[in-house]
């Protein structure tokens, strides 16, 4: 993958840009969550607590009135007169039944009103009690309850001649208003039910539940009837002790996690507590999710696709450029780009023209330059080599190779001592078909010793030809051009093949190879320079009259000539190649008969 990264500039970029651009939006986006679903958290928390304050608002206002409602009735002379006089009277009693009952049926949240004289009396009711599980209560609670000008009770049962009720009641003594002497005792009671509706109806979450907690840390309403009159710690064990008026607490049940929000009333100590589930946030989080992550996506499906046009676009000319330099073959013409742009894309693509052409001019001229210093040089060597000195030579170090019994160096001097006597005769350009394939023997075989396993090399020439006379030096550079440029490129072994054989009193020649073959581009543009040749001996056609061809075969282009000089037109080299397969090679010449001793 690293490499894979590394050999594309586009991939690179693609990778930066891309990284450049994902980065930012997920960092974007993970904080855009966390605050959404903090703002969703808070507001939530924010309208339990506000739901809470009006329920507390709305108990605080009935406690308030039944409160100033007791101070009322203890003050009220009537009930004063009826509970200090010893001797019940009846019209007093039905008058003070009348007014319990016209304040109470106003009141939907009072149970009952009950006054208990200490004279004996009979106890005054607004309905009739039954049964009543106040007293074991005042039992209970005697020492606040006697400390205190009120008392509020816990909850408890009340059966009346209407049914039984749960009910919380205010009890007060009611003294005498000159003397403070103890006339008797006033309960007021709320129904747990009433109480329990303005829970219910305030509006909280449907999964969730408010309760009533009093000061003795009981459950007054709220929640599963089965937990009433328990203490919230048995029920909600991790609760804890709430220490402040109002707060917000994370909890544990059932298992699941729940936000308790809670505010106390602070006349009486009394406590509403309310439960949230988790999952409430956690579904409006999912949906902040959702969304989030849709935007994200459809961000980054947006930028990837600008980010991949962008990059399309400005590396799309140095794509080509590269896939042309990678191509380039060295022995072809330089092609040049088309500019398109005049950015500093445009300006290296302009750059690269001009460096091509630049390059071609150079290439043209030194391989001209090499081909005069290898001519230069070449008559130089025939005209300073002795060359009785160089094969007395070469044979003297053909014998000390044999004394040595190094068989290999002997053959290969003595190949070498051959060819460069065949080469080297005196100026003669004619030889016979025997002499002409011993020497490119001897080159084959000089070549195997150099490049051993790399090539196989075999000779099939008809025997009525072997004493024909033929211009020499025709198949060695033939041979050399199949080695260098076919088989020595191949990975594999390669094979060579010279075939001669006679036509009508013609030898025609063919030299072929296994190697990497040409490509179309570069065979037309050999067959191109072999057609150049033919018109700059004066033997083309129209059709190339000004064709200006950069020549890039020298020792083709050098066999053809020669051929042509000598033998005419019909004669000139005739090539042929396929990709991958080989290349084949040939030329025809006119039979002649005749000998020649060198």
């Amino acid at each position: 993958m690293r490499r894979w990264f590394a050999k594309s500039l586009k991939r690179k970029l693609s990778l930066l840009i891309l990284f450049a651009v994902v980065l930012p939006l997920l960092s974007m986006g993970t904080v855009s969550y966390k605050i959404a679903t903090s703002v969703t958290e808070d507001k939530a928390k924010q309208a339990g607590m506000n739901t809470l304050k009006q329920m507390t608002d709305k108990l605080d206002f009935v406690i308030q009135d039944v409160e100033n409602m007791s101070i009322f009735l203890i003050g009220q002379k009537d009930i004063q007169t009826y509970l200090d006089n010893k001797e019940g009277d009846v019209n007093s009693y039905s008058q003070i039944v009348g007014t319990l009952w016209n304040l109470s049926y106003s009141k939907k949240y009072i149970a009952n009103i009950t006054i208990t004289p200490t004279n004996g009396n009979p106890v005054l009711f607004t309905t009739t009690v039954t049964n009543s599980g106040l007293q074991p209560l005042l039992v209970q609670y005697e020492s606040v309850y006697k400390s205190a000008t009120k008392w509020w009770s816990p909850l408890y049962e009340l059966q009346t001649s209407d049914g039984a009720k749960k009910v919380i009641s205010l009890v007060r003594p009611i003294r005498d208003v000159s003397t403070y002497k103890t006339l008797g005792t006033l309960t007021v009671s709320l129904d747990q039910a009433e109480i329990g509706s303005y829970l219910t109806d305030a509006g909280w979450e449907s999964s969730g539940f408010v309760m009533l907690r009093d000061q003795y840390d009981r459950i007054i309403s709220g929640g599963d009837t089965r937990w009433l009159a328990q203490k919230v710690t048995e029920v909600f064990p991790n609760l804890g002790k709430l220490v402040e008026t109002s707060g917000v607490l994370n909890v544990q049940w059932k298992e699941q996690p729940h936000t308790v929000l809670y505010n106390q009333i602070p006349r009486l100590g009394w406590t509403l507590i309310g439960f949230i589930p988790t999952e409430i946030y956690q579904k409006q989080n999912g949906y902040v999710l959702t969304v989030t992550a849709i935007t994200i996506v459809i961000a980054l499906l947006l930028a990837m696709g600008l980010v991949l046009y962008f990059l399309q676009w400005v590396t799309k000319p140095l794509t080509k450029l590269t896939k042309y330099l990678k191509d380039l073959n060295p022995e072809e013409t330089i092609p040049t780009y088309e500019v398109k742009s005049v950015d500093e894309v445009g300006l290296l693509v302009h750059s690269y023209n001009k460096l091509s052409e630049r390059i071609s001019r150079l290439k043209d001229q030194v391989q001209l330059n090499e081909a005069m210093k290898k001519e230069a040089d070449i008559l130089a060597l025939q005209a300073q080599i002795n060359p009785h000195f160089l094969y007395n030579t070469l044979s003297s170090i053909h014998w000390i190779a044999l004394m040595n019994k190094d068989r290999q160096i002997a053959d290969m001097v003595g190949a070498l001592s051959d060819f460069l006597r065949f080469s080297l005769n005196k100026g003669e350009e004619f030889c016979t078909v025997q002499q002409e394939i011993s020497h490119a023997q001897n080159y084959a075989y000089i070549q195997a010793i150099r490049f051993p396993e790399q090539f196989d090399i075999e000779f099939f020439i008809a025997p009525a030809m072997i004493q024909s006379t033929m211009l020499k030096l025709l198949l060695q550079p033939l041979i050399e051009n199949s080695l260098i440029h076919g088989i020595q490129k191949k990975k594999a072994k390669g094979h060579i093949y010279v075939h001669g054989e006679l036509r009508d009193n013609q030898m025609k020649f063919v030299v072929e190879d296994t190697g990497i073959g040409m490509e179309e581009a570069k065979l037309r543009d050999i067959q191109a320079q072999l057609t150049l040749a033919n018109h700059q001996l004066g033997l083309r056609n129209e059709a190339v009259k000004d064709a200006k061809i950069v020549v890039t075969s020298y020792g083709l282009i050098n066999v053809h000539r020669r051929l042509l000089l000598h033998y005419g037109l019909g004669s000139g080299l005739v090539v042929d190649s396929t990709p991958g397969v080989g290349t084949t090679i040939t030329f025809t010449i006119p039979l002649e008969k005749g000998e020649l001793a060198l």
